[in-house]
């Protein structure tokens, strides 16, 4: 049995069968570390415990991607950067975002940052549909609608007799 079919329905569309959002963490881009990352695990009652210093919820470094029926969209946190520092451009059937600041200062010592990330643009998206906001938290997000499939258009089909 030839996997070859497999594979190409794959290629074809990768989000053909995605219903779920999609997220990816920990894309911190050089996001500054706290204390408690340095502390090494304890032991509590016979389990390794790392402690945690409570902190409020934060989505640093998420990226997610929400394909539905009504829109395709991408939130990707760049606060890191500023507006004019992202770059975001189609090609072929992907979205491509760039973001890159020069050598600055922070509170340890100076920091470049970069980075390219693509999204495949699902096949009933139309690339030249997309907008992109920028909050002021710094979410990027980039959005377009899904193109209204053609309606199926009703069709009478002829029967024809064969002759004995």
């Amino acid at each position: 049995m030839s996997v070859v079919p497999f594979l190409r329905a794959f290629w074809d569309d990768p989000w053909e069968g995605m219903t779920a959002p999609s997220r990816l963490f920990d894309q911190a881009f050089g996001d500054v570390l706290s204390a408690d990352d340095f502390l090494p695990p304890t032991m509590w009652r016979g389990m390794v415990v790392t402690p945690r210093v409570q902190r409020p919820p934060q989505l640093s470094g998420m990226s997610e991607v929400v394909n539905n029926e009504k829109e395709f969209r991408v939130g990707l946190d760049v606060r890191q950067f500023k507006p004019e520092e992202i770059n975001i451009k189609t090609r072929d059937n992907r979205v491509v975002v760039h973001g890159k600041h020069e050598e600055r200062p922070d509170e340890h010592g100076f920091i470049m940052r970069e980075f390219t990330r693509q999204y495949v643009l699902p096949k009933d998206v139309d690339p030249n549909a997309l907008t992109s906001s920028l909050s002021v938290d710094g979410m990027l997000t980039i959005k377009a609608p899904k193109m209204a499939l053609p309606e199926a258009k009703e069709r009478s089909v002829p029967i024809t007799h064969e002759a004995a």
